[in-house]
């Protein structure tokens, strides 16, 4: 009776320690502080085609790059997604997610070193890349005509901006607030071409007479962001829940629908 006793022991046990893991993985997303209990709260400045655009046929109101990744990985994480459209200033500042409007930023922002001075970036999710476009029929072939005399159209805050304040050689730079603002500077002659996110460009360039001239490789990436120093594990809690979605390939697919080549 004795080794029977000792097995039913050791099984109670097992069990014991497999229900205790499980109760800590389903503790470990029920503690975090989040705004809305069970959601994940998402702010983002829309529209930003092709990371982030109203969708009336979405259940969320949004789609885009950014979108479908938050919600997969808020599938990960068994979160509701509730996506808040807001400045972008406020979200690289993390002003937004302090004032307690969001938990998390996921708005094509680029990790820098001084933003990362405000927020809390995850691991990498994408490989920026800025890009010059112009409207079709401009004398304007590369960032080198960018002369006086010429107006190149930037968002303000935003890697696009600091990229031609960096390397435009002469033309006026002038920022907008958003990128639609942007489009139609362009579109009504107020400026003679736009720097910012290639996606963005090539978006635009695909239904509009307009072209996308060249590319710059600035080897930066972009980075969902939060406030810093939470106190609870959002962070690890969101990285882990990308690094999966990784993995199963479930990134490839929301990729291959908005960045696919023809």
């Amino acid at each position: 009776m004795r080794p029977i006793t000792r097995l039913a022991a050791a099984i109670a046990a097992s069990a014991l320690l497999l229900t205790a893991c499980g109760d800590d993985d389903t503790a470990a997303t029920g503690d975090l502080d989040l705004v809305t209990s069970g959601t994940l709260t998402v702010c983002s400045d829309i529209p930003y085609a092709p990371f982030e655009f109203e969708d009336p046929d979405s259940p969320i109101g949004y789609s885009g790059f950014d979108i479908d990744l938050v919600q997969a990985i808020g599938d990960e994480l068994d979160l509701d997604i509730e996506v808040v459209a807001t400045g972008f200033e406020g979200l690289t500042s993390g002003a937004t997610m302090s004032a307690g409007t969001c938990d998390i930023a996921a708005s094509a922002m680029t990790i820098t070193e001084e933003r990362a001075e405000q927020v809390d970036f995850t691991d990498p999710y994408y490989d920026a890349v800025q890009s010059l476009l112009v409207p079709d029929g401009s004398d304007i072939g590369s960032i080198d005509d960018l002369v006086d005399g010429v107006v190149v159209g930037v968002q303000s805050g935003t890697t696009g901006e600091a990229y031609a304040q960096d390397n435009v050689p002469g033309a006026e730079i002038r920022s907008f607030e958003n990128t639609g603002d942007l489009f139609t500077a362009m579109e009504s002659g107020q400026i003679d071409a736009i720097l910012q996110d290639q996606p963005v460009n090539v978006e635009y360039a695909r239904d509009n007479d307009a072209d996308v001239i060249e590319e710059y490789d600035t080897g930066e990436s972009y980075g969902i962001a939060m406030e810093q120093d939470r106190d609870d594990d959002l962070l690890d809690a969101i990285n882990d829940a990308l690094a999966t979605v990784r993995d199963d390939g479930t990134y490839d697919e929301i990729y291959d629908t908005y960045f696919a080549t023809e």
